[in-house]
């Protein structure tokens, strides 16, 4: 177990370093020049005065010797100073981060409780009117993209009935959360569709077992049986689809945050890309990736422990 958990750590090591450097070299690679942003634009600017510039901020170096540069200072969390606010970049993650997290928290908890919950019933009451009903709506709920469903969910409850604000992250925690369920409930749609299907199909797969049969022929009440022996042994492909759904939305609030104007991460890395504030752009895509590694290792590592059975396949014999 302990080799395991080195190859793991080891494994998400090496992915976020390589990540890094195609994260570093995609944003020095496009378009614009850094070093024109940092001199003020192009009206009189001088070819001494943009030597300045791309010595004073080491733009002048081999990207190589940059990356090494800024990995150094990645890992001593400096991740530099943005050219657009002149803030530390660590300053507005931090302050962007909370919202983005709250936000991502509050879908998640939408799509695990409905989506489960969808799935189980539709299991439960396979072939039947209840079962088709589920898997439509969940059908028609992947099909609408977030940023569309945002759109109509802001006409309708925001404009139209005016019971939830369309812009804003709110203070407090009944104010956040009156702010973010719209756009919780939008990021959510196509999730609750995705793990209700995975629950559905993991139920009726463990609902063949043979000490499932066992348990019925014993008289066991059906709704113990559900529970202890088809929702158990169901566990490890939910639990595991949740949390790469999960990490997906730290990564993918971007046209979330757009739609409903909140001061997350996912808009300060489009405001950092539109104005080429480079040091910003890589920071919140660093952390993203990182998110995104951290929690699927996380949950590949909490796999066998649902799930017995590939706990027993992993032990030498």
């Amino acid at each position: 177990m302990i080799g395991a958990l080195g190859r793991r750590i080891a494994g998400l090591v090496a992915t976020l370093l390589a990540a890094s450097f195609v994260i570093f070299a995609a944003v020095y690679a496009a378009p614009g020049d850094p070093a024109v942003f940092l001199a003020g634009g192009r009206d009189k600017l001088t070819p001494e005065r943009l030597a300045t510039v791309r010595e004073q901020y080491h733009l002048d170096e081999p990207l190589v010797v940059q990356y090494g540069r800024w990995l150094w200072d990645c890992a001593h969390l400096d991740l530099g100073r943005s050219f657009q606010y002149s803030d530390q970049v660590t300053d507005l993650l931090g302050a962007r981060f909370p919202t983005t997290l709250a936000l991502v928290g509050y879908a998640t908890v939408l799509f695990v409780v409905l989506g489960v919950g969808a799935g189980i019933l539709a299991a439960v009451r396979r072939g039947t009117w209840v079962d088709s009903a589920v898997v439509g709506g969940t059908t028609l709920a992947a099909s609408v993209p977030s940023f569309v469903g945002g759109i109509a969910l802001v006409a309708l409850f925001g404009v139209e009935l005016g019971w939830f604000p369309v812009t804003g992250g709110g203070e407090g925690f009944a104010g956040t959360l009156h702010h973010l369920t719209l756009p919780a409930v939008a990021m959510a749609l196509g999730a609750l569709a995705v793990i209700s299907r995975v629950t559905r199909q993991a139920m009726v797969d463990a609902g063949t077992a043979e000490h499932v049969a066992v348990a019925r022929a014993a008289g066991l009440p059906e709704r113990e049986i559900i529970r202890r022996h088809v929702l158990r042994n169901a566990l490890g492909p939910i639990v595991t689809m949740c949390g790469l759904v999960t990490a997906g939305m730290l990564a993918g609030t971007v046209a979330i945050e757009t739609v409903f104007g909140i001061s997350g991460i996912g808009s300060l890395l489009v405001g950092a890309i539109n104005s080429h504030d480079f040091p910003v752009a890589q920071a919140v895509l660093l952390l993203m990736v990182t998110s995104y590694i951290v929690v699927t290792t996380v949950v590949d590592l909490a796999h066998p422990l649902l799930d017995p059975r590939l706990k027993s396949m992993r032990s030498p014999a």
